[in-house]
């Protein structure tokens, strides 16, 4: 695997690299990360992935300190993967430009996380956007887990460039837990926690599916998730997956959550 840590070097070996499969990554890596390299690899020729903890897209200080980082664990996991290229850019390198790193994202969609992490998704979609003006890639993988952040990547930058946004299903642990780098600072009581309100709404789901008017509950359920030990739910909310809109039926309709367990912020969709 070779590794660059500047755009220069590494648009240089990319120049005539064809069928280029790009994993953007904030290190940290797990299964679902895994995940999207093995789809990268199965549907192109060279994959490359990025490891960038990246601060503009967090709104505490604190967060960006604890986000779980270990580089040596990473790269051993990316080599028995057999993957092409690692690009580890500093801060230095991603916001040298800052003209480049201007984005707005309208008034309507600041909703769910828009609406409770301000300059989040700006942050993010800025570093993507660095990335692929930088990175002809034929495919980026994204996760489904993050949903709403892919949603806003493909509304605001998908048309700008050639590459491909190929979204990947969420990966779960055997107790239905989204997959996420912050599970890391997570104790195994803290993780039960998350399998609990995971099972109630992939419970309340089929419900919905079954009966429409089964979503008057979820004010219920949003009670009981509050109730479960060092819980704090940040919002419960059902919309359209095609627009994230209020108006959806019982086949286009998601459940997206956000709560804290313990000080840990964690999101999910159903």
């Amino acid at each position: 695997m070779k590794i660059f840590k500047n755009f220069i070097d590494l648009k240089i070996e990319l120049d005539n690299t064809k069928n280029l499969g790009f994993v953007p990554t904030m290190g940290g890596l797990h299964n679902g990360h895994i995940s999207l390299i093995k789809h990268s690899k199965k549907k192109c020729k060279f994959t490359l992935v990025s490891i960038f903890v990246n601060p503009s897209q967090f709104n505490k200080k604190n967060d960006f300190r604890k986000y779980p980082r270990n580089l040596q664990k990473d790269i051993s996991i990316l080599n028995q993967l057999k993957v092409d290229f690692l690009f580890l850019p500093n801060n230095k390198i991603i916001y040298k430009k800052k003209s480049e790193m201007k984005i707005k994202i309208k008034k309507n969609d600041k909703i769910l996380c828009a609406k409770y992490r301000p300059g989040h998704f700006e942050g993010v979609i800025a570093v993507i956007n660095k990335f692929l003006l930088n990175i002809k890639a034929k495919y980026m993988f994204l996760g489904e887990k993050d949903f709403q952040q892919t949603f806003l990547i493909k509304k605001f930058i998908g048309k700008k460039f050639k590459t491909k946004i190929f979204v990947c299903k969420t990966i779960r642990d055997k107790n239905k837990v989204a997959l996420s780098s912050r599970n890391y600072l997570l104790t195994n009581d803290d993780l039960k926690n998350s399998s609990t309100i995971a099972k109630l709404l992939i419970n309340f789901k089929i419900k919905i599916r079954n009966n429409l008017k089964n979503i008057k509950k979820i004010y219920a359920l949003m009670k009981k998730i509050n109730k479960v030990k060092n819980i704090k739910l940040e919002y419960l909310q059902i919309r359209n997956q095609n627009n994230l809109l209020n108006k959806f039926n019982k086949i286009n309709f998601k459940i997206f959550v956000s709560y804290y367990n313990k000080n840990i912020r964690l999101i999910d969709n159903f």
